[in-house]
């Protein structure tokens, strides 16, 4: 979903974090903050991630199938991103209107920094995504109070660490490890806007 932006300008903001619902209310605030003053009929929402709906299809995958790797999960993760780029992002940006995205692209290379990816393999794999005009990135108060499958950052946890609860909590913590050191931050043009961070 999309909102008409002030004065018509288009503006792509992205809000990162490991919890799901801080994201989500964090996204939302992005979204009212952006489109103040804008008449009421023209407000849309936030693009969330799984729009596509393939983690549903795989929370539905036979058990058979094993648990995914975290380069599967980013792959797939890759694959929703480019139906929301295709579907919701750049045809509203088009339209000069604003888009939060939550999360973004940050979320997805802090995860697979956590999980061991490397850094060069998770830039080319996020490179066809449009850098944002502005970033927030959501700090969890406690990541370990993070309900597993909550957001894509639990979800992930939860998938690739299967029944192993301790080990889908440190791969939760240590994502969110990454986001505030801002290790895993891609290298951008001379465009990027500071990192702003936002308190649950």
């Amino acid at each position: 979903m999309i909102a008409a932006a002030r004065h018509g300008r288009a503006k792509l903001i992205a809000v990162d974090g490991v919890d799901g619902q801080a994201v989500f209310a964090a996204a939302r605030a992005a979204l009212a903050a952006s489109t103040s003053g804008v008449p009421a009929g023209t407000h849309g929402g936030v693009s969330r991630w799984d729009a596509s709906g393939i983690f549903q299809d795989l929370e539905v995958a036979d058990e058979d199938a094993g648990s995914p790797s975290p380069r599967t999960i980013l792959l797939l993760y890759a694959a929703d991103l480019a139906f929301r780029l295709r579907w919701q992002v750049r045809p509203a940006l088009a339209e000069g209107r604003t888009v939060v995205v939550a999360p973004y692209v940050q979320t997805a290379i802090a995860f697979g920094r956590a999980a061991g990816l490397p850094a060069a393999w998770l830039d080319n794999l996020f490179r066809f995504a449009p850098r944002a005009s502005e970033r927030q990135v959501v700090a969890a108060r406690d990541p370990n109070a993070v309900a597993i499958k909550d957001g894509f950052v639990g979800r992930a946890s939860a998938h690739v660490a299967g029944k192993d609860t301790p080990a889908c909590k440190r791969l939760i913590t240590a994502t969110e490890k990454r986001l505030r050191r801002g290790r895993h931050r891609r290298s951008r043009g001379r465009g990027d806007r500071p990192t702003r961070r936002a308190a649950p």
